[in-house]
Parts: structure tokens; C-alpha cells; sequence
């Protein structure tokens, strides 16, 4: 009797699973979501950082995108070049042809410790986030400078950037511009500029000419030097400040003549030729020639008349003797 109930039991259960199985079998084939083999095949390249620096929600977002063709086989910045050769292979489609102008995080700020003078001295938290709510919202006179106090290093994962004698700094060979450091600086004086790019405004502080000069040695005073020597029309002083635009080449013109420094990479001033002697001058060397000859020619004819006679008083007596 117990043997059978055992038997019915194991039949019971045996019969639902078949046919929940069966059901679930059914469901999956009726109901499955249809996967793209070309996005699962970049999304496996892609290198799963989920930073959100492609523009798109993580990284199954950019294989999306990617594979539909809304998004260029570089759109990861993270991965970079090697990443995008791959989706290239991928895609059938040439990376060299598709890629962009890489882009690095830059600190618009140069006021480090011998730049900008100090108003007093922190001693809360290490931390940048914590020191923008103090009055003045930093140690610095100037209020929109680099706080120093690493919340960007904290946030990087790829060690991109570091504080340098108080002022943050990036490391453009390191930097995969994903954006960690932008969206921790509470002063918002990162931001992604070119790779290549030289001549960049390294100031985000709009005080008056004065104020800006009482704080910090190197920040902009929208002079407005910049500006008018730019041949592109490229650069603008806007609400105290120089600020560039798409037209710029990088010639280096304005930082050239900033009387400050402000913007970055400032060219060598090239050695000035040596001036090629006027006409004037060759006149009075070409006259005081012919008259340092004939002085010289003078001067030989009185020695030889002095000399003369004394050879002519030395023969009488040469006679006599003989």
C-alpha cells in the first residue's frame, strides 16, 4: 500500500514537470526576444566599463547603438582605437575612415600654490566637494580656482590625473575621457578639450581686471589682446572671460599675446635678425677707406725722405778713408 503511494506520488510530480516543461518550452519560443548576433558580438569588445562616457546607458546601450548604426564604431572613448578596430572587423566598416579626434579632460585652471595667493588655510575634509561650501568656496582668493583637494583623483579609475602643487593635473596619454572627473569637480572647470589641441584658456574666473589680478597671477582680465589679434575670429571675451570657439586653427596668436599667460601654450619668441647696415652706413666706410690708405701711404713716404739723408752725410767720410 505504501510502495503505491510512493509510485503515484513519483507519477504526479513526474507528469507536472513534463508538462510545466512543456509549457515553459512553448512560452520561450513564442515569447523570446529576438538578439542581434552583430550586437552581441560588440558588445563582447567593448570593455564593460558601463562609465556612461559614450553618451549611452552602459555599455549594452553603445552595442546598440553601434551595431543599428546610430553610433560610429569609435563611440566607445574608453576603448579607444584598438576597441574600435575590432567593432570596425565587426561591422565590415573601415576604423581609420570613422574615427574622431580623440578627446582628453583638461583643468582650466593654472593657480597653483606659486600663482594664487591664499586667503586662508582649510582645515576640514580632504575633500574638494566638502570645501566648495566654505565661504569663498576654496583656500585661494580666487573663488572659481582648482580647490586641490582630489575628489577628480578619487573618482578616475584609470589614474589620469593627479593634484600637483595644489592644482589638478591630467595625464593625456592615461585619460580615456570618460567623464569621472568632470562630473566630480564641483567648481565644473573640467571639461574635454581635443587631444592635439595647444592653445587652450586656462581660466574660468570672471572677476573684474583688478580683483582677478589681486588673486591670481596667471587668470584672464579680459583684456581683450586675444581677441583683437585673432586673424579666425576664434576666440571672444564673454561675461569677463576669453573664450574660444570652433573657428580656432591653434596658431598660437593669442596666447602669444596674452599679457598674462592665461591661455596656454604660449610660443617662443623667435631670435630677431641681424639688420642689414643702411646705406648711410656703407657711405662713411666706403669714404674713410680710400682716406685710411692714403694716411698709411704718408706715413711710409716720411720715413723714407728722413732716411735718405743720412746715407748722403754717411758717403763723403766713406771717401775720405779710402
Amino acid at each position: 500500500m505504501i510502495v503505491t503511494f510512493i509510485i503515484v506520488a513519483a507519477g504526479l510530480v513526474g507528469a507536472t514537470g513534463l508538462i510545466l516543461g512543456l509549457f515553459l518550452g512553448v512560452a520561450s519560443e513564442k515569447f523570446k526576444v529576438e538578439v542581434d548576433e552583430t550586437e552581441a558580438k560588440v558588445r563582447a569588445a567593448l570593455p564593460g566599463n558601463n562609465c556612461g562616457a559614450c553618451g549611452f546607458p552602459g555599455c549594452d546601450g553603445c552595442a546598440k547603438a553601434i551595431a543599428t548604426g546610430a553610433a560610429p564604431v569609435n563611440q566607445c572613448p574608453v576603448g579607444g582605437a584598438p576597441v574600435a578596430a575590432k567593432i570596425a572587423a565587426i561591422m565590415g566598416t573601415d576604423a581609420a575612415g570613422d574615427t574622431a579626434d580623440k578627446k582628453v579632460a583638461y583643468v582650466r585652471c593654472q593657480g597653483d600654490c606659486s600663482k594664487a595667493k591664499q586667503a586662508f588655510h582649510y582645515t576640514g575634509i580632504a575633500d574638494c566637494s566638502d570645501l566648495a561650501v566654505v565661504p569663498n568656496g576654496s583656500e585661494k582668493e580666487c573663488p572659481y580656482s582648482c580647490c586641490g583637494y582630489g575628489s577628480c583623483v578619487k573618482a578616475c579609475k584609470f589614474d589620469a590625473i593627479h593634484i600637483v602643487n595644489g592644482v589638478a593635473k591630467v595625464d593625456k596619454e592615461k585619460c580615456v575621457a570618460c567623464g569621472a572627473c568632470i562630473k566630480a569637480c564641483p567648481k565644473h572647470i573640467i571639461d574635454f578639450v581635443p587631444y592635439k589641441k595647444k592653445h587652450i584658456v586656462s581660466c574660468q574666473n570672471h572677476l573684474k581686471g583688478k580683483a582677478v589680478k589681486d588673486a591670481c597671477a596667471v587668470g584672464c582680465i579680459a583684456c581683450g589682446m586675444c581677441e583683437k589679434n585673432c586673424p579666425f575670429d576664434a576666440i571672444h571675451v564673454i561675461d569677463g572671460l576669453a573664450v574660444m570657439n570652433d573657428k580656432c586653427k591653434d596658431c598660437g596668436i593669442c596666447a602669444q599675446k596674452c599679457p598674462v599667460g592665461a591661455i596656454t601654450g604660449k610660443r617662443p619668441v623667435k631670435p630677431a635678425a641681424p639688420k642689414a647696415p643702411v646705406d648711410g652706413a656703407k657711405a662713411p666706410a666706403a669714404a674713410a677707406a680710400p682716406a685710411t690708405a692714403d694716411k698709411a701711404k704718408a706715413t711710409v713716404e716720411a720715413k723714407a725722405s728722413a732716411t735718405a739723408p743720412a746715407e748722403k752725410a754717411e758717403q763723403p767720410k766713406d771717401t775720405a778713408n779710402a
